[in-house]
């Protein structure tokens, strides 16, 4: 027990590194950007070297390393501001080029690796003695003689052109082998930024705030400072009805010093959590915020997350945005910001369904776009999205309300122009949706119309006995052609349709074609194949019938089947009824409507109706 106490003590040199990076991380520059260490061994990187940097992030500390807190402190700031620098980037390195073949373009960096390695330390010192940070045994005048102002690149071709001899141990972290890992694979990135280079923005910027709140005795608490994100926040709650209500429910969360909103280059609404995260490394103006909060608060007043049914995420976040700047440009709101804003003004008036319909004409040009996140990635973040119906108000019904009683005042006291669309939107949101049945009637409505009885004096009336000298007319329906007054069901029996969703959509059909007047119905059982059932009473199709198949899915041979059928009329509607697994190219001539499950999506834009049973 004693020998396995002795193992776990931290050894002399162990709490000297911890302290160092307790140091590092109580600056107030160091301690605001993300860091990962792993203290390693001797044998992992050598006895005379205290650390190394990879370009993918990690910091590696030689735990067996002797050396005092102040310099260890030192240490792991010279291996951060490597990544904060953007010292690993292509496009930050001398002789960086770009080269095209004939498959894909590449990056070529030509370049002595050790050269540009000696040159980033000089600079990486040269700062940390600016900012008095940390213990070096660096000579002062060894860093003067490249001059204050030279960064990287310029003390490179300085060392290059006087063919300085590489002396790796004089200046970096880790003796007379490079520091950096990985300098041979440069990084690129295609469609952002370096989220270090960002971080370190920032933090800089806090902490020289800090400093000038210091100096002029402000209080340190930043809490009783709010940030330009805030101040926006309070201005829609202070003077703008319309959005005022859903500000007032949403908490703006800063991403600074969160690992798992290190992604979020401007902006992202969660409207399960009630919060919309911001960045304020993006450098926005207080107009510019307002514009993004405004953003985000229609996003989620707007119910987009609930509204996707079964949409690609991306492209359906890249619809709405396009919808809502179109708006928010309309009513002159904030200022456009130039990064992550869809804005198109061909698309004036269109519909957020309408705009995706057309993105997914281009789907792999349309994945390159950005939002308020990031390119390729959507700023409505709604992972994990569940309506609670067991709350008396869910925070869905709080974003309604709350945008329909902003409309309310907003409108009442003339506070600013609305356009037409949003308020449109707005309505149709108090609006409760009409129940899928009642929208199944409704086109059972326009194919048949209630059959009208008529008088005829061929057949007497029952009371005709009673006053023989009074003429009664009897009721009598009209005589209608064979299969005139019919429609076709086309079923989707493959394995991914349960028995109790094909019962319930066969149990609405049947009902209602009772309810019509239609005496036989066209039943076509289809998965791989198509099984004709033939024609069918509606009470039979919802009862008695036999399902067959449970394979694959293909419907084209079903509405082939139909439409060549001659006994089957040249008009007749045709109801297919699937859970939307099927084929993109199906092809159906005749009329006809889709009955699938809420919240599934056709992969193709349907030329009828759609219903979404529950």
């Amino acid at each position: 027990m004693a020998k396995k106490k002795q193992e776990n003590k931290i050894t002399k040199n162990e709490q000297q590194l911890l302290d160092g990076l307790a140091l590092f991380k109580s600056h107030p520059l160091f301690g605001k950007l993300y860091i990962h260490t792993d203290m390693v061994s001797k044998s992992r990187l050598g006895s005379n070297i205290p650390a190394k940097v990879s370009s993918s992030g990690w910091i590696y500390l030689n735990k067996d390393c002797d050396r005092q807190p102040a310099q260890w402190a030192y240490i792991i700031a010279h291996c951060m501001l490597h990544l904060s620098f953007g010292h690993f980037d292509a496009e930050r390195m001398p002789g960086y080029m770009q080269q095209i073949t004939e498959k894909k373009q590449k990056w070529v960096n030509q370049y002595d690796p050790d050269l540009w390695n000696m040159a980033c330390d000089i600079f990486i010192a040269r700062f940390l003695a600016d900012i008095k940070f940390g213990k070096s045994d660096i000579d002062a005048t060894k860093l003067a003689v490249f001059g204050s102002g030279a960064d990287e690149l310029k003390i490179y071709h300085y060392l290059e052109s006087n063919h300085v001899p590489v002396k790796i141990d004089t200046f970096g972290t880790a003796g007379e082998f490079p520091d950096m890992i990985g300098t041979d694979s440069p990084l690129t990135y295609d469609y952002g930024k370096n989220s270090y280079i960002t971080e370190f923005a920032y933090a800089l910027a806090e902490s020289v705030r800090s400093v000038i709140d210091t100096a002029g005795n402000m209080s340190a608490d930043h809490s009783k400072h709010k940030s330009i994100m805030q101040k926006a926040a309070d201005w829609f709650i202070n003077h703008y009805p319309l959005l005022g209500g859903l500000a007032t429910g949403f908490k703006v969360v800063n991403t600074v010093g969160k690992e798992e909103l290190k992604d979020i280059e401007i902006a992202a609404v969660n409207v399960v959590l009630g919060e919309i995260y911001v960045n304020p490394a993006s450098g926005l103006t207080l107009e510019e915020w307002k514009f993004v909060l405004a953003h985000e608060y229609l996003h989620a007043g707007l119910q987009h997350h609930a509204r996707r049914k079964g949409r690609d995420p991306y492209l359906w976040n890249i619809a709405c945005d396009f919808v809502i700047n179109g708006w928010l440009h309309e009513m002159q709101l904030g200022s456009m910001p130039q990064n992550g804003l869809m804005y198109d003004e061909s698309l004036k008036n269109m519909s957020a369904e309408e705009i995706y319909d057309r993105l997914t004409h281009q789907i792999r040009r349309n994945a390159k776009l950005g939002t308020f996140r990031g390119y390729g990635k959507g700023d409505i973040i709604d992972k994990g999205w569940t309506p609670d119906h067991n709350k008396p108000t869910t925070l869905d019904d709080f974003c309604k309300s709350a945008l329909r009683s902003g409309l309310e005042y907003h409108t009442s006291t003339g506070r600013g122009f609305i356009p037409a669309g949003l308020i449109e939107e707005i309505k149709a949101l108090s609006m409760p949706p009409v129940p899928w049945d009642v929208e199944l009637a409704k086109w059972f409505d326009t194919w048949f119309m209630p059959v009208e009885k008529h008088r005829t004096y061929a057949r007497p009336s029952r009371r005709q006995s009673s006053t023989p000298d009074i003429p009664r007319p009897s009721w009598v329906r009209p005589e209608l052609p064979e299969y005139s007054r019919t429609y076709a069901v086309i079923i989707d029996t493959s394995g991914s349709m349960s028995p109790e969703m094909i019962g319930k959509a066969l149990g609405a059909a049947a009902s209602y074609s009772v309810a019509k007047e239609v005496p036989l119905v066209r039943v076509i059982f289809c998965d791989a194949d198509a099984y004709d059932a033939g024609y069918m009473a509606p009470e039979d199709i919802a009862g008695r019938v036999i399902v067959k198949g449970r394979g694959g899915t293909a419907l084209q041979p079903a509405v082939d089947l139909l439409e060549n059928a001659k006994d089957f009329p040249k008009d007749g509607p045709i109801l297919i009824i699937t859970d939307a697994g099927i084929e993109p190219d199906l092809i159906v001539r005749h009329e006809h409507a889709f009955l699938i499950p809420d919240g599934a999506r056709l992969p193709f834009r349907p030329k009828g109706k759609v219903f979404y049973f529950k």
